[in-house]
């Protein structure tokens, strides 16, 4: 099976949720929509780990150099 692309994902994700708003759902369908909800999100978080481990930071050195760093998700690396 292919891998799901993010956005993909996110769109089957936004579906589950939109048929979950139903109020004419049975208790089945709601669980196989609550079901493919959990799943979808689940590949989205995975794709956002993956582009967030990618993701490094240029920074200047006061040689005027540059080097990279891993991007630091705790700080938002917004200092400049």
């Amino acid at each position: 099976m292919a891998k799901e692309t993010f956005e993909k994902a996110l769109s089957g994700l936004e579906k589950a949720v939109e048929n979950l708003e139903k109020e004419d759902l049975s208790l089945e369908e709601a669980l196989r929509w609550f079901e493919q909800g959990v799943e979808r999100l689940a590949l989205c978080r995975k794709a956002l780990q993956e582009a967030e481990n990618k993701i490094e930071v240029l920074l200047k050195e006061r040689n005027g150099h540059f080097k990279t760093r891993a991007f630091d998700t705790d700080t938002g690396d917004r200092e400049s």
